[in-house]
């Protein structure tokens, strides 16, 4: 009996669009769920040295829920590349600014640290708000 595993190729991949809703969400246990679907995992073919993921919409990204007393006490931090160019900036001022780069955060950091990465977090589209640009890629994927 021959058995071959099947390794699909890179243009032979089809891409479907995933629309979330954030509203009420853990942002820990969304970014689980939005990177399994950035890296293909949902997948029976899924490789892990393979770029076999789909496009991820998430609409409210504002009204996502941090537990405890991560709002204060959490951190986000950016680096400009100058010495003293550190910032780090609380989550609840993140939240309230920008919950896409919260949102965005949590899901790179859950995706491997190699160049598929850079990859994968392109097909995530974050919205602050239910207003989104994406509606004739989700007509199609329905």
């Amino acid at each position: 009996m021959n058995k071959k595993t099947y390794l699909p190729k890179q243009d032979a991949i089809e891409r479907k669009w995933h629309l979330i809703d954030a509203n009420g969400k853990i942002l820990g246990r969304l970014a689980v769920e939005i990177a399994e679907i950035l890296r293909g995992k949902n997948k029976v073919f899924y490789t892990n040295h393979i770029d076999c993921g789909d496009f991820v919409v998430v609409v409210n990204a504002s009204k996502v829920v941090l537990t405890g007393k991560k709002l204060d006490q959490k951190t986000y931090f950016t680096y400009s590349g100058y010495p003293g160019g550190a910032k780090l900036t609380p989550y609840s001022v993140l939240m309230e600014k920008s919950p896409q780069k919260a949102l965005r955060a949590a899901v790179k950091g859950m995706l491997p640290k190699n160049k598929l990465a850079d990859r994968q977090i392109t097909r995530l589209k974050v919205f602050k708000d239910d207003k989104h640009t994406h509606s004739a890629q989700l007509a199609l994927a329905k």
